[in-house]
């Protein structure tokens, strides 16, 4: 058991005294400390000492500092909404107890001095350290909360195209003149099917690691909105360049959502539209349109421009030269093998000799299945029209036929 002296009203009465004379000794010796403005140093810092004291005096007679804990986490959550440093927190609390102990100790008589000061000193330091960084922890944790819903108002409105100055200054963000407006689909992670697995921590994780990465590498500056399984991210565009620069950029936009794949283990698909903020909405728009195309036509993972998919993009507009598109290879519902050759001498650039190598026949059996989807269809793949038809018609059926929302493809990257 350990026995707690019983301090003397004259000690208590010099803890301001003593407190006065640590934080003097802060200011003189602790670097930290030394930096800062006077009154957080002569208020601050002297009422969290006075409190720590306190509390050491408290636990020394063999009492419990009671109410005190509280009143020193409230004074640590004001030095933490003050921008003061939580190492200079610590640096002082350690600092100033190992001082406030020896003094007490020396104003304390030799024989009710406590039987195991190690021990007393540890049970001190373990009431007083964790009670500073519970207070900083949630405090933080708020200002990030409130700073977390600012950002998605603030994008929000963007995507809305409303006024955002005063959303801007109350999240502090500065609005750009033009952003790189990027659709994103985040596919489930492998583990996210795991049956002794919760799979929405999974996802969260998942989703942490993502905007962790992204918030890195983009400076904080990015602005998103996103969910585990995808959304918008605004990425301010630099001063200087123009809007296609900056769009094909590769060192830009491609190792980022290399990146991103990697650091949320799941293979992430995008799309950008580059736009001023003023056109943010529209922008937004044709970017998950985009990526919708992206999605139902099967591409790989990566980033995609509208550069790089333009005739699929305009092939799969919705309207009645879409439905008309879809049906032309109806004819071939019925010969797999016709609509596999088809498609894979598209692939490979219209060569009889790989398609025939890929599809293991000889070179004259892709030339007949050719002229059989020429009879089916009315489309001759050996002319251009016929053949621009047919390339047509293979994207809008391929889109047709994963209408709806498009699946996200799911599957982790090695060693996620």
């Amino acid at each position: 058991m350990i026995a707690g002296p019983c301090m003397t009203g004259r000690t208590r009465h010099d803890i301001h005294a003593l407190s006065r004379q640590l934080v003097g000794h802060f200011a003189t010796h602790l670097a930290p400390c030394a930096t800062l403005p006077g009154d957080a140093t002569h208020g601050d810092i002297t009422a969290v000492t006075r409190i720590c004291l306190e509390i050491t005096v408290d636990m020394m007679s063999g009492g419990e500092p009671d109410g005190k804990v509280e009143r020193l986490q409230r004074a640590a959550a004001e030095w933490a909404r003050e921008g003061i440093p939580i190492d200079t927190v610590h640096h002082a609390v350690h600092e100033g107890f190992t001082l406030a102990f020896d003094l007490l100790l020396a104003q304390t008589d030799p024989r009710e001095r406590p039987s195991d000061t190690a021990r007393l000193m540890l049970r001190i330091i373990d009431t007083i350290t964790p009670a500073v960084a519970v207070a900083y922890v949630r405090e933080h944790q708020a200002a990030a909360a409130e700073h977390h819903t600012a950002v998605h108002t603030l994008v929000s409105a963007l995507l809305a195209g409303h006024p955002t100055s005063t959303m801007a200054r109350v999240a502090g963000i500065e609005i750009a003149a033009s952003y790189l407006v990027v659709a994103m689909s985040i596919p489930a992670h492998r583990d996210e099917s795991h049956p002794r697995v919760d799979a929405k921590v999974v996802a969260r994780r998942k989703l942490r690691r993502l905007q962790s990465e992204l918030a890195e590498r983009c400076g904080g500056r990015a602005l998103s909105l996103l969910s585990v399984d995808g959304g918008t991210v605004l990425i301010p565009r630099e001063s200087g360049g123009t809007t296609d620069d900056l769009e094909s950029a590769p060192g830009e936009l491609d190792p980022l959502i290399a990146r991103l794949s990697h650091a949320a283990g799941v293979s992430v698909t995008a799309t950008v539209i580059p736009a001023a903020a003023e056109r943010i909405p529209e922008a937004a728009d044709q970017a998950h349109e985009l990526l919708d195309t992206v999605l139902r036509l099967g591409r790989p993972p990566g980033i995609y421009r509208l550069a790089d998919l333009v005739l699929e993009y305009q092939v799969t507009r919705p309207g009645p030269g879409l439905d008309r598109l879809g049906t032309l290879l109806d004819p071939l519902d019925d010969y797999p093998d016709l609509m596999d050759t088809l498609r894979c001498h598209l692939d490979n650039g219209l060569s009889r000799q790989r398609t025939a190598r890929q599809l293991h026949v000889h070179a004259n059996t892709v030339d007949y299945r050719l002229k059989r989807i020429n009879e089916l269809t009315g489309l001759d793949p050996s002319r251009d029209t016929g053949l621009w038809y047919l390339r047509a018609a293979l994207i809008a059926r391929t889109y047709r036929d994963r209408s709806g929302s498009p699946a996200l493809r799911s599957g982790g990257l090695p060693g996620a």
